[in-house]
């Protein structure tokens, strides 16, 4: 897709279309992440805990794993 880069203040922007906004779900408002990747510049949602975590259920939670018992020296 062909798009213009305008001036916007001191920045430049470009608009992102819908189509594209709704496949990631962001709209007005939502934080993203942008960075350089391999000569383009890649933008994704910038997902917060609590965003992650609610999606956690009892069909995809994962079991609890033994590691042993307490030894004091764990690094947290």
């Amino acid at each position: 897709m062909h798009m213009n880069v305008i001036k916007w203040g001191n920045s430049l922007g470009v608009r992102i279309p819908r189509a594209f906004a709704n496949k990631i779900g962001i709209h007005e408002g939502t934080s993203v992440e942008i960075s350089l990747q391999d000569h383009s510049i890649l933008i994704r949602k910038e997902y917060s805990l609590k965003s992650m975590l609610d999606q956690i259920t009892p069909e995809n939670i994962h079991n609890e794993i033994q590691t042993g018992p307490a030894r004091g020296e764990e690094i947290w």
